[in-house]
């Protein structure tokens, strides 16, 4: 069995969820963006770990971060691609 790379497996596993979009959803999908206090959380946890400077605990939650980004980032793309099909602007 082949090997998936990470995003290519989000994006199988939500897959189903896509299917389940309406156009509303979709909608708000697409709009979707992160608290400002954890925009500014994720920004320094970026710069720390550009620098090396990340302790053990915020690697971690880090990592949190950027896994729950890419998982938005995916339901966001499957999101546009329905509206697109539908011929509907955000």
């Amino acid at each position: 069995m082949t090997t998936l790379s990470p995003s290519t497996l989000v994006d199988r596993m939500l897959d189903p969820v896509g299917r389940c979009l309406n156009e509303s959803a979709a909608k708000q999908l697409v709009r979707l963006k992160a608290d400002p206090k954890v925009q500014t959380r994720v920004r320094e946890l970026a710069e720390k770990c550009n620098e090396g400077e990340l302790t053990p605990d915020e690697h971690q939650e880090y990592e949190t971060y950027v896994m729950v980004g890419e998982f938005i980032a995916v339901l966001q793309a499957k999101a546009r691609a329905l509206l697109a099909r539908l011929g509907t602007s955000r």
